[in-house]
């Protein structure tokens, strides 16, 4: 049975690439993210939700109260006035307050409340909006949602090297390149990948935003599930081979949280086992918790 969260949560997401390029700089011809600073490689956080979505679009197939709202070919502008179809509001009537304008009615004008109940069914039927928000007032609007699941950039551990490959095409696209090549249908390219890099991902969640959005305790648990498997129906030969190897959550026992997060995450720890050698496997690395740390009214687990 789906409940309200009552309490916040924090947590920390270790995974892993090998042989892969994890998240391309697309103004950098694609090369892995690098902290240019100390060559620690970097993975956004627009990067990570994707993936959550794109997990819970497959497992719920798409389909309310799990559509997902942020998604390829999507036309925001189009979902949003569709919205207000369902609640049946003409948007092409003016609202009841004229001073709104091509808004809709703010809170509390005649038979208003229109944006907020334009948003509320944002929320209950889209997954990604109730999770990390999302700004509903790019045309018919429904206000804004802050989300109340926020990631942090992924950073690896330790610095990463960059190789560049040279990769070849044994065909061509048209007749007219096949002539032009004199029968050598040899074409030339670049990829670039990391060998091996452990990336660490922060978290947050916070109750009461989870309120707000009706984010709930069925989401979280899809929430962590996304988390756990979301590399296993991503896979593609850029990316290598990648996947998550930990998911330690700490649940606070109130929902304003009972501890700074840098305290919670500083008692986790990652360090490599044998300082003098490349890591190429999660076996290089040895994860510690400090249990004895951990402030009071903060449970640890480790759902991975």
């Amino acid at each position: 049975m789906s409940t309200r969260l009552e309490n916040r949560y924090d947590f920390i997401l270790l995974f892993d690439v090998k042989d892969g390029n994890p998240n391309g700089d697309p103004d950098a011809g694609n090369l892995p993210r690098v902290d240019a600073e100390t060559g620690h490689g970097l993975v956004t956080d627009v990067c990570l939700k994707r993936k959550v979505r794109n997990y819970v679009g497959l497992v719920k197939d798409e389909q309310a109260p799990y559509a997902i709202f942020i998604k390829e070919k999507a036309i925001l502008n189009n979902t949003i006035e569709q919205a207000y179809l369902c609640l049946e509001i003409n948007l092409k009537e003016p609202p009841t307050d004229p001073a709104d304008g091509k808004k809709r009615n703010k809170e509390g004008q005649g038979q208003g409340k229109e944006i907020d109940r334009a948003k509320q069914f944002m929320c209950q039927n889209f997954f990604d909006i109730r999770t990390f928000g999302a700004v509903l007032s790019t045309g018919a609007n429904a206000g804004q949602v802050r989300g109340p699941v926020q990631f942090t950039f992924a950073r690896s551990i330790d610095p990463i090297v960059s190789l560049e490959h040279s990769i070849t095409r044994m065909a061509v696209t048209t007749e007219a390149e096949a002539e032009k090549q004199g029968g050598d249908n040899r074409t030339m390219g670049r990829k670039f990948t990391v060998p091996y890099g452990l990336y660490c991902a922060h978290g947050f969640i916070s109750a009461p935003l989870a309120n707000q959005t009706g984010f709930s305790s069925d989401d979280l648990d899809l929430l962590w599930e996304a988390l756990i498997n979301m590399f296993e129906h991503d896979r593609s030969a850029a990316r290598g081979l990648m996947g998550s190897r930990k998911l330690i959550v700490f649940e606070h026992s109130s929902k304003m949280g009972n501890a700074p997060v840098q305290k919670l995450f500083d008692a986790v720890s990652v360090e490599k086992i044998d300082k003098s050698q490349p890591a190429r496997d999660f076996r290089d690395y040895k994860v510690s918790i400090a249990r004895d740390e951990i402030p009071q009214g903060v449970v640890v687990r480790e759902l991975l």
